[in-house]
């Protein structure tokens, strides 16, 4: 009797996988082999599609070429500026139904002009030049963060802090107004 010495050597391209299937869930399970049909497309030829792919559909020169600005659409910076002094008065008159305590529409009003004026101020700050955005950055979201937390405080039926959050609102208005 003689050993012999078996090597295995997987050649990768005549390799069939072999997949388990199992039709219901059981402890009883089937093996299929599958076998992948040849193909002459190598990974450069594949690569080299998705680059040039990815390029043609990111493209803006093409109709359907996504547009991945960040101001809002259709908005110029002069349609902006002309219309935030209203916006600004429409987010200032939610101090009428805090008053009356209305938190309900006080919260729908104060989330109808905040989204109006924050498109307004954003598409501004795009307009100005980069040494001036940092501080105009940070007066936003100061302006911003205080509005949320003024949403959550009426959510809350937190009358003390809906009036602090109104009052800091105010206040960042009028910086954020100033500068722009």
């Amino acid at each position: 009797m003689t050993v012999r010495l078996l090597v295995w050597q997987p050649n990768l391209l005549y390799f069939s996988p072999t997949f388990i299937c199992s039709r219901k869930p059981s402890l009883k399970s089937y093996e299929m082999p599958l076998k992948l049909p040849k193909s002459s497309i190598g990974r450069r030829t594949v690569m080299t599609s998705l680059i040039f792919g990815a390029e043609a559909f990111f493209s803006k020169e093409f109709a359907s070429g996504f547009d991945f600005t960040l101001v809002a659409p259709d908005q110029t910076i002069e349609e902006a500026e002309s219309s935030i002094t209203g916006h600004a008065q429409a987010l200032l008159q939610v101090k009428d139904l805090i008053d009356s305590d209305s938190w309900t529409e006080a919260q729908r009003e104060l989330r109808k002009s905040s989204s109006y004026l924050k498109q307004d101020i954003y598409t501004i700050i795009q307009g100005k030049p980069g040494s001036e955005r940092p501080v105009l950055r940070k007066l936003y979201s100061d302006l911003f963060n205080n509005v949320t937390r003024l949403d959550y405080a009426a959510r809350d039926r937190d009358g003390l802090r809906i009036r602090k959050c109104y009052d800091n609102i105010v206040l960042a208005l009028n910086d954020i107004l100033s500068k722009l």
